[in-house]
């Protein structure tokens, strides 16, 4: 039988869905799981990376006797968060790509009154986006950037037009149009959950990072990016002061909470606060060492900055960016 790959993003981007703790090392084990559960999936894994995925509509028993001798393994999961690690069902996540940016978009939601948000929406992908809360039955209350984005238009106004009820949000210190402003400390609730809001400027001045503390999850938009961080050269931003910002608010996490940054560009989706404590090229060093780094980079600016930041002051859209200039 064929085997059809199930590629969330591209074949272009590591797929990284890894699988729960063990699998099963006998058909036994794993028919019993298989057939008492309604909607598991049959997950097929390299030991790295999902390869496949398989529904109940496959002939299972031969598939995985075929497989065994490739040294594939097969788990069973049913979840509705679908994400490395995350095997809870009270709530639902999606981690979407936009390719041209490679920003990352979450998708939040509460699996019992299905009111989610969404982090930093890209005008590009607001159709797919929109798509999926549809399909999954989700009421969208908020639509949320972790700052004033350069490199991509954010997708809140545009997705403001397709759910009149959802409201966006940003940093109050941005000054960037939104329904609601955020300061450290407040908090963004949806269903039974909520994120604390932390101010994490310096690599524009008006950064938050968003920490789920009951399911051990922050969202660093670009103050923390796997093995790096945000640059620091524009947008008032300072290498000092992101250093600080990363070392008492995000390090200070403990340091099994899961990792989730605005971007990344080598195919990782996630990280933890553990693993940047110790492996961070940058963000390990001394505070005098990190400033030196950062610098001396000399990046060109974004290929989208002239577009994108006037666009991301007044929510992405663009008729208030020409209403405004005619003023």
């Amino acid at each position: 039988m064929r085997l059809t790959p199930y590629l969330l993003w591209s074949s272009r981007c590591a797929i990284y869905h890894l699988l729960p703790p063990s699998g099963y090392s006998n058909m036994a084990g794993l028919a019993s799981h298989w057939s008492k559960s309604k909607s598991a999936r049959l997950l097929i894994s390299n030991g790295t990376r999902q390869l496949h995925i398989l529904s109940k509509r496959h002939n299972v028993p031969e598939i995985v006797q075929n497989l065994a001798p490739a040294g594939l393994h097969v788990t069973c999961q049913n979840t509705r968060a679908f994400h490395p690690g995350i095997t809870d069902d009270s709530f639902i996540f999606r981690q979407l790509l936009d390719y041209k940016s490679y920003t990352y978009t979450y998708l939040l939601a509460d699996s019992t009154t299905n009111e989610a948000i969404l982090i930093d929406p890209v005008i590009e992908t607001v159709e797919r986006d929109y798509r999926i809360i549809q399909e999954l039955g989700l009421k969208l209350i908020a639509a949320v950037n972790t700052h004033v984005h350069a490199d991509h238009v954010t997708g809140s106004g545009e997705m403001k037009r397709r759910v009149p009820s959802c409201k966006s949000m940003i940093a109050e210190v941005s000054k960037a149009k939104a329904d609601l402003k955020l300061k450290a400390k407040d908090s963004i609730k949806f269903g039974q959950f909520e994120l604390e809001v932390r101010s994490t400027p310096g690599h524009t001045n008006g950064c938050l990072s968003y920490v789920w503390h009951e399911k051990g999850m922050v969202f660093t938009g670009d103050a923390l990016l796997i093995r790096g961080c945000g640059r620091t050269d524009f947008q008032e931003g300072s290498a000092a002061v992101l250093y600080d910002s990363v070392h008492t608010q995000i390090f200070s996490l403990p340091q099994h909470f899961k990792v989730f940054p605005a971007h990344d560009y080598t195919g990782q989706t996630m990280s933890t606060v553990g693993e940047e404590i110790k492996f961070n090229p940058r963000l390990r060093r001394s505070k005098s060492e990190f400033t030196d780094i950062m610098n001396n980079l000399k990046l060109p600016y974004p290929k989208q900055i002239d577009k994108a930041l006037p666009a991301n002051m007044v929510c992405g859209i663009y008729d208030d960016i020409s209403t405004a200039s005619s003023v």
